[in-house]
């Protein structure tokens, strides 16, 4: 019975997520800036008036609020950020006087954000397609973590012990090699 209902309402749920897409996107246009990405940081780009100079914008990076507009006007940006940043590691640059363009680079480079000013309309995160990273460009620990994974899902593909199971098996060896008193033929170890 779930079967059938799950056949009807599955064409629905497929029209639900275009127009939940659909409206996503319509927000996002409307937005003064455009902006992209990654788990490290977010890029956002401010289209301004052919012409304008470095020093008719007021931009104003903090590490959990944005500023961004043409000194004497009202702000195109200004509101507290979705997640703090590291302001020493953020920029903004004007490109060829038509566009700001902002690097934010984020505190926590392990999640996504919503948006970019917490007011803003919010994203659905859970459709990002992240790109494939190498794995040099990972830092030591997670490079170290992704190594031992891969290793792990190659070992079990191949019906051989994990890291895990290789390090019990090492730790019991030296144990007995410690230990030559103890008889450990009937024992059984999982």
């Amino acid at each position: 019975m779930s079967d059938s209902s799950d056949n009807e309402n599955s064409p629905e749920l497929t029209e639900q997520e275009k127009a939940a897409r659909a409206k996503e996107e319509a927000e996002q246009a409307a937005l003064p800036y455009r902006w992209k990405q990654t788990l490290q940081d977010v890029d956002v780009t401010i289209p301004v008036t052919p012409g304008t100079r470095g020093r008719d914008l007021n931009v104003v990076i903090k590490r959990n609020h944005l500023t961004v507009g043409l000194k004497g006007k009202p702000p195109i940006m200004d509101g507290e950020l979705c997640k703090e940043i590291k302001v020493d590691d953020s920029t903004w640059t004007l490109d060829s006087q038509k566009e700001i363009n902002i690097h934010l680079e984020k505190i926590h480079g392990t999640e996504w954000w919503r948006n970019v000013i917490s007011t803003d309309p919010a994203i659905d995160t859970t459709k990002i397609q992240p790109e494939n990273s190498k794995l040099s460009d990972l830092d030591g620990e997670t490079r170290a973590m992704v190594e031992k994974m891969m290793f792990d899902q190659r070992q079990k593909q191949l019906g051989k012990k994990t890291s895990e199971e290789l390090q019990k098996e090492d730790l019991l060896q030296k144990f007995q090699a410690q230990h030559p008193e103890l008889d450990f033929t009937n024992a059984k170890i999982s």
